[in-house]
């Protein structure tokens, strides 16, 4: 039984560490995006700032759709089901044009409900101009990210990494030019990381088309071997399937950005100290969020080949993996988070308040690591509905309202920021109960069925 788990932890690391490396360099390109407005003014940063927000929260809900995919490919790989994997993504590259084109117009258009929000004009034109040159970018991305999942479906998440690697690259310079109009370019400022976005999302887009078009690695599914029309079934298919996904993901960012509003009003040291704080924990969470992604391509290769109580092996070796990476994290953040906190903030206001959430933070690593662990392994198993609806209950049913009650008022007196991540920790450790409970209970069922 061990050498069964030694199997899957194996495989689990031989997928998981490249996209542990994919999402590490998009997340720099964020950072690099951040630092190099934010030394052309302040108000290039807040205007990205805000621009960023809008388009992160619009992108993640209709990229959720396109997630889906590596379900999908996965267990019709795991079945080799080589030729219907090639039908099914040229079919899916057509829902995936269709919403890159539906989030281009919506960024093109994001100036008419950003009027309505209490935020300086010279901001909220610079967000508004940053929108516009990343709109179409958006839809490169969007294209990009179907290829990609089709890739990781296969277990081939090595290109999608090296290519996001030297997206990450390209966009230095990129940058450069058109923020401080060097070599020639115009100086745009803030709105000049929208058009580096875009260029490095095209180039992704059309290097990743090249890659899987020649490489022999994708040859036996005959990707582009024929023009395919859009299918009614593989478009049902997709939105039952990745819908919940990206509702999902918004319910979660919703909790994160709502917390942010519900502490506004204790003032910029708390929301700075909060922001801080919830920033390290994304950073941290990387890890276990590449263990949860790649559990959805293990365990749909399994079940895709029938090997159901392997796949079950492999979704509780995902969740013990998620659980020594957090518990990792934990340990690392509660030793070094002075010195963490003091990367961002010399104020030693923000810098104390920092450094105590940070206390939060580590709690905060394990429950998410064991949802992400679950999740990712219902994923696998394409129950994505459920799981969705527990997170709304999970986060809005209990995290918020409890945060909002133990920061405002508590049982005796306000705990002020501490309330909130009290009640961020409770929504968590929620969803990871209901969600393992979830995860045996399909597992018991998909066993049940095939006996």
């Amino acid at each position: 039984m061990i050498n069964k788990y030694i199997i899957e932890f194996k495989q689990l690391i031989k997928i998981g560490v490249p996209i542990f490396g994919s999402q590490f360099s998009y997340m720099l390109m964020g950072a690099t995006d951040t630092i190099i407005a934010g030394r052309a003014s302040s108000a290039d940063l807040a205007g990205l700032a805000v621009g960023t927000a809008f388009a992160t929260t619009i992108w993640m809900f209709f990229s959720g759709v396109i997630f889906s995919v590596t379900p999908i490919v996965a267990q019709l790989y795991g079945a080799k089901k080589y030729i219907e994997i090639g039908q099914k993504i040229r079919e899916i590259l057509w829902i995936a044009l269709f919403l890159g084109i539906l989030i281009f117009l919506m960024f093109m258009n994001m100036g008419l409900i950003l009027k309505f929000f209490p935020i300086d004009t010279n901001i909220t034109e610079i967000s508004v101009d940053y929108l516009k040159a990343v709109a179409i970018g958006a839809t490169f991305i969007t294209v990009f990210t179907c290829l990609r999942c089709y890739s990781e479906g296969m277990t081939l998440t090595k290109p999608v990494f090296y290519i996001a690697f030297a997206g990450m690259l390209i966009n230095i310079p990129l940058d450069l030019m058109f923020v401080y109009g060097y070599l020639g370019a115009p100086k745009l400022g803030g709105v000049g990381c929208g058009i580096a976005t875009s260029i490095v999302n095209f180039l992704m887009m059309i290097i990743m088309f090249l890659y899987i078009a020649y490489s022999k690695n994708y040859k036996k599914t005959k990707p582009f071997s024929r023009f395919s029309l859009p299918s009614l079934s593989t478009t049902k298919e997709v939105f039952k399937l990745g819908f919940p996904i990206g509702l999902g993901i918004s319910i979660e960012l919703s909790m994160f950005s709502g917390a942010a509003v519900i502490l506004g009003i204790l003032g910029e040291t708390v929301v700075a100290s909060h922001s801080i704080a919830i920033n390290i924990a994304s950073l941290f969470f990387m890890v276990p969020l590449s263990i949860g992604l790649a559990a959805a391509t293990r365990v749909g290769n399994l079940i895709g080949e029938d090997n159901l109580r392997q796949a079950k092996v492999a979704s509780f070796s995902t969740i013990y993996m998620c659980m020594f990476a957090a518990l990792v994290n934990s340990i690392v953040i509660l030793i070094f988070r002075d010195f963490i906190v003091g990367i961002y903030t010399t104020d030693l206001l923000v810098l104390e308040l920092a450094a105590t959430l940070l206390i939060f933070a580590a709690i905060f690593q394990l429950p998410d690591g064991i949802q992400m662990g679950a999740l990712g392994s219902l994923r696998g198993y394409k129950d994505t509905f459920i799981p969705m609806i527990l997170l709304f209950i999970s986060y809005w049913i209990f995290a918020m309202p409890i945060g909002y009650f133990l920061t405002n008022t508590g049982f005796s007196n306000p705990l002020g920021a501490s309330g909130m991540w009290y009640g961020m920790i409770i929504g968590l450790v929620i969803f990871s109960l209901l969600s393992i409970t979830r995860l045996n209970w399909i597992i018991k069922k998909t066993l049940r069925i095939s006996s």
